[in-house]
């Protein structure tokens, strides 16, 4: 294996792990430090925004409808600028009570900052009136 190939997994790898470490603290500059200043983020079916002040307000206005969230990355795939991660998230609602969903990401990547973010998820469940 050749030194770029073992420096950008290396580098993939530290950029999911912080990038979902952040996540999970509802650390949104912990989030952006990941992210390019000019990137685009789609989250499910919402529209796309486009740049930090936008990703921000997108990001921390979900963080309002949650208590908490864990993901676990189960797969990561890089090919070239393409960076794919699947796995699972469990949130916690603000009644305590927990929910478990699948989501994958597909993230463009410059370098180690990401500059395209979607989130394929149906959050449905999220919200969902429960017992």
């Amino acid at each position: 294996m050749s030194d770029s190939v073992t420096t950008n997994e290396a580098g993939t790898q530290e950029l999911v792990e912080r990038l979902f470490s952040a996540i999970d603290r509802k650390d949104t500059d912990g989030v952006l430090s990941c992210i390019d200043l000019q990137a685009s983020f789609r989250f499910g079916s919402a529209p796309a925004v486009q740049g930090h002040e936008a990703i921000a307000g997108a990001i921390d206005g979900f963080y309002e409808t949650i208590a908490a969230l864990q993901h676990t990355v189960q797969n990561t795939l890089r090919q070239e600028n393409l960076l794919v991660c699947e796995g699972t998230v469990r949130y916690t609602r603000h009644d305590t009570s927990t929910v478990t969903l699948p989501f994958t990401n597909v993230f463009d990547l410059a370098g180690q900052l990401i500059t395209g973010y979607r989130i394929y998820i149906d959050i449905g469940p999220l919200y969902a009136p429960h017992s």
